[in-house]
């Protein structure tokens, strides 16, 4: 986490992150308790990168991107079905074959996500804003990342003000049952 840089650099960091998990994720053979591990992982970086978006980029895309609302909504609706998806990854075992399906459907549904992004939205974005504007999302997202949720929370809020007011709380939650059962400590 933490890479620095404006909002779509920080952003595009955590897309390659993402990519190279289900890479390592699809490298290790099927059943390999490793995988486990693995989509952890995956889950922590996509949930976290996913509020602090809904907490800091949607909002300005909606305030500075033409058609905005249409977008960021598009976004946030791409969130909760992936988000959905994760909570039914989170209970399963690496040796039950609904885990190789649902790492196989998260990973179509947020390369799709981050196609849009990098493409369109991150475009019209940088059109949009001022470097500086930019740089200040980027230290948002950069600190939001590190009080967020890591673990999927389908039912809570994902546009302001709730999931501001609700994310800190459910991450110090979820970090210490994180650090209870030793998820996301390995390696």
């Amino acid at each position: 986490m933490g890479h620095g840089g404006n909002v779509i650099e920080e952003l595009t960091a955590d897309h390659r992150e993402v990519e190279e998990l289900f890479a390592k994720i699809e490298g290790r053979p099927v059943g390999d308790p490793k995988r486990r591990e693995l989509a952890d992982e995956l889950t922590m970086e996509l949930v976290r990168h996913s509020v602090a978006e809904e907490e800091h980029l949607y909002p300005a895309v909606r305030r500075y991107v033409d058609d905005g609302d249409d977008m960021a909504d598009k976004e946030i609706a791409d969130h909760s079905r992936v988000e959905r998806m994760l909570k039914d990854l989170e209970d399963c075992r690496p040796d039950d074959p609904k885990f190789d399906t649902l790492v196989r459907q998260v990973k179509a549904a947020v390369t799709e996500h981050v196609a849009d992004e990098e493409q369109r939205l991150f475009v019209l974005l940088a059109e949009s804003c001022s470097a500086e504007v930019l740089q200040q999302l980027g230290e948002k997202v950069r600190a939001a990342k590190e009080s967020a949720p890591t673990r999927p929370h389908p039912w809570a809020p994902d546009t302001p003000p709730a999931n501001r007011l609700l994310a800190p709380g459910l991450g110090m939650v979820d970090r210490a049952r994180d650090m209870l059962t030793g998820r996301g400590m390995q390696g």
